[in-house]
C-alpha cells in the first residue's frame, strides 16, 4: 500500500530562506560544501553601508540594471564555467554589456549556482529589461539606460572583479549618464 501526501494549503513564507537552500553548491564535494557553509556562517555583515541619495527624482532618472545571473549575448564569449569546474573556489570575474533592446532569444546564461532554465525561458526573471521599459512608459522612471550589465555572481575572491570589471561598468554608466544602478541578484 502506497502512502501519498495530499496537497495542503499554500502557506506564505514568513522567514527568509536559508542561503544553503538557495545555493546548494551542487558542484562541490562534501568537504568543500562544509567549508563553504562555515565560511557563510562566519561572514561578518558590513557595519557601514554606503548610501548615495538620488540627485533627481526617479521619473527623471536613467536606470541601469546589473544582474549576477551570468547573462551573455549569443554573440559574446560565454562566462568561464570550465575554470570553475576545475577550481570550485574560482569564479569568472568578467562582465558582459547587454543592450536595452535585448530579449530572451538573444542571450544565453552561464552560471553553475542557479537554475538557468528560468532565465532561458524569460530573460525578465534575471534581467528585467522589458519590465524596466514598462516603468519608463508609465512615467515611473525617466528611461532605461542604453546598456545594462551582467556578471557571474559566484565570486568567492572578488578582488579582480572589483579591480577591473566594476570600475569598467561604472565608467560606461557614467558615460551614458546613468543616475541609478539597480542590482538584480539571483
Amino acid at each position: 500500500m502506497a502512502i501519498t501526501e495530499q496537497p495542503g494549503p499554500v502557506v506564505p513564507m514568513t522567514t527568509p530562506p536559508d542561503p544553503a537552500e538557495i545555493d546548494r553548491n551542487l558542484y562541490l564535494d562534501f568537504l568543500s560544501r562544509k567549508v563553504m557553509r562555515g565560511w557563510m556562517e562566519r561572514e561578518v555583515p558590513p557595519t557601514d553601508i554606503p548610501w548615495t541619495p538620488l540627485r533627481r527624482p526617479l521619473p527623471a532618472s536613467t536606470i541601469a540594471l546589473i544582474s549576477s545571473a551570468g547573462v551573455a549575448l549569443r554573440s559574446q564569449p560565454p562566462f568561464d564555467q570550465e575554470g570553475e569546474r576545475r577550481n570550485p573556489w574560482w569564479g569568472d570575474p568578467s562582465y558582459r554589456p547587454i543592450p536595452r533592446t535585448t530579449r530572451t532569444a538573444d542571450v544565453q546564461l552561464f552560471h553553475l549556482h542557479i537554475d538557468t532554465s528560468f532565465g532561458a525561458r524569460d530573460l525578465n526573471c534575471v534581467l528585467p529589461l522589458e519590465r524596466l521599459d514598462e516603468l519608463a512608459a508609465a512615467g515611473e522612471i525617466g528611461r532605461s539606460a542604453p546598456t545594462h550589465y551582467s556578471f557571474m555572481g559566484y565570486l568567492l575572491k572578488p578582488d579582480e572583479f572589483l579591480r577591473t570589471s566594476a570600475p569598467a561598468m561604472i565608467r560606461r554608466m557614467r558615460a551614458e549618464a546613468v543616475d541609478v544602478a539597480l542590482l538584480v541578484p539571483v
